[in-house]
C-alpha cells in the first residue's frame, strides 16, 4: 500500500494512478512532491516527468523537501532541450526529451527508468509524478494525449507503482477532463479556499 500525507485519505493499492486537479497556484505540485518525498524516506523510487520546469528546478525544489542523495530519484526532462540547450546529456539521475511533444520519447526514457528501479535495482515501490498534463493538451489533441496516457499508466501499474498526474482544471473543458477521468483510478482536487479533497474509485 502507498499512504498520502496530509491526511488525505486511506492507503492506496500499488497500481493506482491519482489526478491531482484543481485551478492554478492551489498546490497540485506541492502535494504530489509531498507524496513522492514521503517515498524517498522509506526507500521507494520516485521518477518526476517535468514538461514545465527543468530537471535541476525540480531537483532542486525536492531537494527542499528530503534528502534525496545515493537515493533512487530521476527526472525526465521535457523542457531543457525545448529551451534550445542542446549540449545536455543523458545521466543517473535525469533524461532528457526534446520537448512535450515528444511523447514517444517521454515513455521510452519512463519505461528506462522503471526498468532501472524494479527490475535491474530490484525497487518493488515506485512512485511517479507527471508535471503537467496541461502542458501536453497545449502541443496535443485529446486524443493523441489520451493514447499516451493510457499505455503510461498501463506501464505505472504493470509494476505495481503509484501515479501522480497533475492538471489546471480550470485550462479544460468538461469534455476534456470527463474523458481524462476515465483513466484514473482515484481524483485529488485541491481548493483556493480549503484542503485538499480526495476521491477515490476502486482502490
Amino acid at each position: 500500500m502507498y499512504d498520502l500525507p496530509r491526511d488525505l485519505g486511506p492507503d492506496v493499492e500499488p497500481g493506482a494512478n491519482l489526478l491531482v486537479t484543481g485551478p492554478p497556484l492551489t498546490g497540485k505540485r506541492a502535494l504530489a512532491m509531498d507524496v513522492l518525498a514521503g517515498g524517498t524516506r522509506r526507500g521507494d523510487g520516485v521518477i518526476v516527468v517535468t514538461t514545465k520546469d527543468s530537471a535541476d528546478r525540480i531537483l532542486k525544489e525536492y531537494g527542499r523537501r528530503v534528502d534525496y542523495e545515493g537515493s533512487p530519484v530521476a527526472v525526465v526532462d521535457c523542457v531543457t532541450r525545448q529551451q534550445g540547450v542542446d549540449e545536455v546529456r543523458d545521466d543517473d539521475r535525469i533524461k532528457y526529451t526534446s520537448s512535450p511533444v515528444d511523447m514517444t520519447g517521454i515513455g521510452i526514457k519512463l519505461s528506462e527508468f522503471l526498468q532501472e528501479f524494479y527490475q535491474d535495482r530490484g525497487i518493488r515501490r515506485n512512485r511517479i509524478m507527471l508535471h503537467s498534463l496541461s502542458t501536453l493538451l497545449m502541443y496535443s489533441d485529446l486524443q493523441t494525449v489520451f493514447r499516451f496516457l493510457h499505455v503510461f499508466t498501463g506501464r505505472i501499474q504493470s509494476v505495481d507503482g503509484l501515479g501522480l498526474f497533475c492538471i489546471d482544471s480550470t485550462a479544460h473543458d468538461d469534455r476534456t477532463m470527463n474523458t481524462l477521468k476515465q483513466l484514473f483510478d482515484g481524483i485529488v482536487e485541491t481548493h483556493e479556499d480549503d484542503d485538499p479533497v480526495v476521491r477515490v474509485a476502486d482502490i
